[in-house]
């Protein structure tokens, strides 16, 4: 049994929809019941866990709260035959994190079925590079070559480009050899997007259409949206015949205002993207791919490392839109 005490972020509601963030110490006792107890090495920030932070009732019903819902360390403890002490797993999506105590405490207790053993190509720390966000652009990726939208058939748009899931999908692209537009709300970032493999960039206002047309000029044999609404309906009316868009987010809103037409008349295919539960079987292949043949090369370029001290400040800039690239958060 390790000690028994561990650091971990904890939201409390300090008065009616008031919430605080600090590190605090906290007991293994209080962790709920599971059988793989995982002391965390590495997580991750994502917009789910910055929305968790600030109070969000849609990701946490209950505070006070740990989040974070990507987790990558050690086995503790195990009463599952699957793992053993010792074992290097990773563990994202579910319910970790949301209303189960998440990967910013050091330690987690999950049932063995929400973990997988973190591939050995990969590591911990360069999987929490990747977290759910990765695996969220590679699902989508996934999705587009199995329909298939393969290399050579015309631009991909990727939309919200700066963030965890758009910057990864920018440079997993990128590597299969895809042409890409990059969306972005930031002309700051547009070194960092063409060093991913952005060729062109576009303004959040060009990749948005307010005319009220039913179709647009098709521009895209593709598109991975991160950000939903007008965006995402744009992208849709701008994709070529037979082409196809995925969506994962709603950052910019939950809204989709379409017309059938785009479906009906070029034969258009939205593809929706879920990672919290994606049967395990397909995670396994998925996470395989990431570190193998689509493990990504610059993968430091997205890289910001810190503590669970700094850590608030990661979530502050995220929820006001001034976050670029990964986070990543060292337990250790």
């Amino acid at each position: 049994m390790p000690n028994s005490s561990y650091d971990a972020l904890v939201v409390s509601e300090t008065d009616k929809n008031n919430f605080s963030i600090k590190v605090q110490s906290k007991d293994i006792s209080d962790l709920p019941e599971g059988d793989l107890l995982i002391r965390v090495h590495y997580s991750s920030l994502n917009y789910k866990d910055a929305l968790s932070a600030s109070g969000n009732r849609g990701v946490t019903r209950h505070y006070p709260h740990v989040p974070g819902i990507d987790a990558a360390g050690v086995v503790a403890e195990s009463s599952n035959p699957l793992f053993r002490l010792g074992d290097q797993v990773l563990a994202c999506g579910f319910d970790i994190g949301m209303n189960t105590a998440g990967g910013f405490g050091q330690f987690i207790r999950i049932p063995a079925e929400w973990a997988l053993p973190c591939p050995q190509d990969l590591g911990l720390r360069d999987s929490m590079i990747y977290g759910t966000a990765g695996f969220t652009a590679a699902q989508s990726v996934k999705r587009l070559l199995d329909f298939p939208v393969v290399p050579g058939k015309g631009k991909i748009l990727v939309t919200g480009a700066t963030g965890g899931v758009g910057s990864i999908a920018v440079a997993l692209l990128k590597h299969l050899g895809y042409k890409l537009t990059a969306v972005s709300g930031k002309p700051q970032a547009a070194e960092f997007l063409t060093q991913l493999g952005a060729e062109e960039i576009i303004t959040r206002q060009q990749a948005a259409d307010y005319s009220g047309k039913f179709l647009l000029k098709e521009k895209w044999a593709g598109a991975v949206d991160t950000v939903g609404g007008e965006i995402l309906a744009t992208a849709i009316k701008s994709t070529v015949y037979g082409g196809a868009v995925t969506c994962c987010g709603n950052v910019a809103s939950p809204d989709l205002p379409l017309s059938v037409y785009p479906f009906i008349l070029r034969g258009v295919s939205l593809l929706g993207i879920d990672s919290a539960q994606c049967p395990i079987h397909i995670r396994k292949k998925i996470w395989q791919k990431i570190a193998g043949d689509w493990r990504i090369e610059n993968l430091e370029s997205l890289v910001t490392e810190c503590g669970l001290q700094e850590l608030p400040t990661h979530i502050e800039r995220m929820l006001q839109g001034r976050h670029t690239g990964r986070v990543i958060v060292n337990l250790l």
